[in-house]
């Protein structure tokens, strides 16, 4: 039997200021959630540059962990905004080496010189630093036309190694059942189904709850819908 999942789905491990998820978003919420949260307790230390920020969802979850967190996010954000800096992903007016974490959550997909965004946040961190990252795998369209890439983790393997990190881990956040029960969530949310909120309601919880342990007694990450990446910059 495969592994149980790394990352867990049923509750949230930390908390976070994102607002109250989707009906047919909630795995991924929980997931996401966790996935940063884990390695927040595990990596996280000293200056936090947030790059692409929104409001800072995860502010909470690194309290613990940092001095001080600075977002970053550019004026035509879709979201809306509690930056410290204005800016782009590829020219941040910050120095070099100046903090110890780095997170980009949700970010890597919207770009579409990822590699340089890479290379901008190897230069804020300090010899030793750590990069913190989720990106999907398989996920449905979103915030276009602003949305590039999907990623797997030999793709993200690749482009952090080019960018001159060292990778510490590519963890699945999810495995086979999760990933297709988020999928067909979103199909039914654009079906017939949405018309009767209610049915569409206790489907999505009915599937949920028996991906979430059907991925918990057979763990497959060949399938998974996101990935956490952690990976250091070289202290020599």
């Amino acid at each position: 039997m495969t592994r149980r999942p790394p990352i867990p789905a049923r509750e949230l491990l930390a908390e976070s200021r994102f607002p109250p998820p989707r009906p047919q978003n909630r795995i991924n919420s929980v997931q996401q959630g966790n996935a940063i949260a884990l390695a927040a307790r595990r990596y996280a230390t000293g200056r936090l540059v947030d790059i692409g920020c929104g409001i800072k969802p995860f502010a909470p979850t690194f309290e613990p962990y940092v001095t001080e967190h600075v977002g970053v996010d550019h004026a035509d954000s879709v979201h809306e905004l509690d930056a410290d800096i204005i800016a782009g992903a590829y020219e941040i007016p910050l120095p070099d080496g100046g903090f110890q974490t780095a997170l980009l959550s949700e970010v890597l997909e919207h770009l579409e010189e990822p590699q340089a965004a890479l290379r901008e946040t190897f230069r804020l961190l300090a010899p030793g630093g750590k990069l913190i990252l989720t990106t999907p795998f398989m996920w449905p369209l979103h915030e276009e036309p602003r949305d590039f890439f999907r990623y797997s983790p030999h793709g993200l393997r690749y482009l952090l190694e080019q960018a001159g990190f060292e990778v510490l881990e590519v963890t699945p956040l999810a495995g086979q059942w999760t990933t297709i029960a988020q999928l067909a969530g979103y199909v039914a949310n654009r079906s017939p189904l949405r018309r009767t909120p209610r049915l569409l309601e206790a489907w999505l919880r009915a599937s949920h709850w028996a991906a979430i342990r059907l991925d918990e007694r057979q763990f497959e990450p060949w399938f998974s819908y996101d990935h956490l990446a952690v990976a250091a910059k070289p202290s020599a």
